[in-house]
């Protein structure tokens, strides 16, 4: 067997699992929850959306100066103001790292967004050139991917990554997808962008049909994905993440097929 890769861990617990009902955490939760994320492993702690609220840009704040270990991580969405927001809350932590995303489907491309698709790239290529005053490690994500045409994605991924992103998130953001379409769409991406071998690909995956371990895991195995975006007991939106548990016994139970 081959020498293991490494999987990056990426847990969201207190960005999207705060969106879960009842799940509103203050500063004092935050910050503990954090430390023991930090003391658990986890390589990056998405600790919040900076541009969000005051007090998720507080609590960023704090966690950004007491984590050392892991990578902290601010939410922006791919606006100049979002960006700086994000970019102020990280500052103190040693290691940081801004995820700006835009939405990629048609549907969202043309009613969310009102953006014609070249004016959608444009706005990513900002936010990452925006994003690299604050930090080297810049994360990029397609918004509704799985509901997106591929052509497109192969256009949006390959100007972030000429720009600076060196990770490559694809969502399955409504919870659509299944796990063997999941796997090879993401192998399809990183098989057709030109540059994809000069970013970590990872994957955040919604629980709507109960399949969100099953897809990240499709995605990383299948695909090629070495990051996966999850929450302590897959809290989050709607019906929830997947879960970081779930994925990281999955992974260290079954070395002899994932050899991550």
């Amino acid at each position: 067997m081959n020498t293991p890769e490494k999987l990056i861990i990426f847990d969201t617990t207190l960005r999207d699992g705060e969106q879960s009902p009842g799940a509103t955490m203050g500063q004092a939760d935050k910050l503990r929850i954090a430390k023991q994320l930090e003391r658990m492993g986890v390589d990056v702690i998405e600790a919040g959306f900076a541009a969000s609220s005051p007090g998720d840009f507080a609590a960023i704040q704090a966690i950004a100066q007491v984590v050392k270990n892991s990578t902290v991580c601010s939410l922006a969405r791919a606006n100049l103001k979002d960006i700086e927001k994000a970019g102020l809350a990280i500052q103190a932590a040693p290691r940081k790292r801004i995820h700006t995303f835009i939405a990629t489907s048609p549907l969202h491309m043309e009613k969310k967004l009102n953006l014609q698709p070249g004016q959608v790239i444009e706005a990513a290529v900002s936010a990452i050139r925006e994003a690299k005053k604050y930090t080297d490690d810049i994360e990029f994500s397609c918004e509704d991917a799985s509901r997106s045409e591929p052509e497109f994605l192969y256009r949006i991924i390959e100007a972030a990554i000429r720009e600076g992103a060196n990770t490559i998130n694809i969502p399955d953001t409504v919870g659509y997808a299944v796990p063997s379409v999941f796997g090879e769409f993401i192998k399809n991406l990183r098989e057709h962008v030109y540059n994809s071998d000069q970013a970590i690909w990872s994957v955040h995956c919604h629980n709507d049909l109960g399949l969100a371990v099953a897809n990240s895991l499709s995605g990383v195995h299948f695909g090629g994905a070495r990051q996966i975006e999850c929450s302590i007991n897959g809290l989050g939106e709607r019906a929830g993440n997947c879960a970081l548990e779930e994925v990281v016994m999955a992974v260290k139970t079954r070395k002899d097929f994932f050899n991550l």
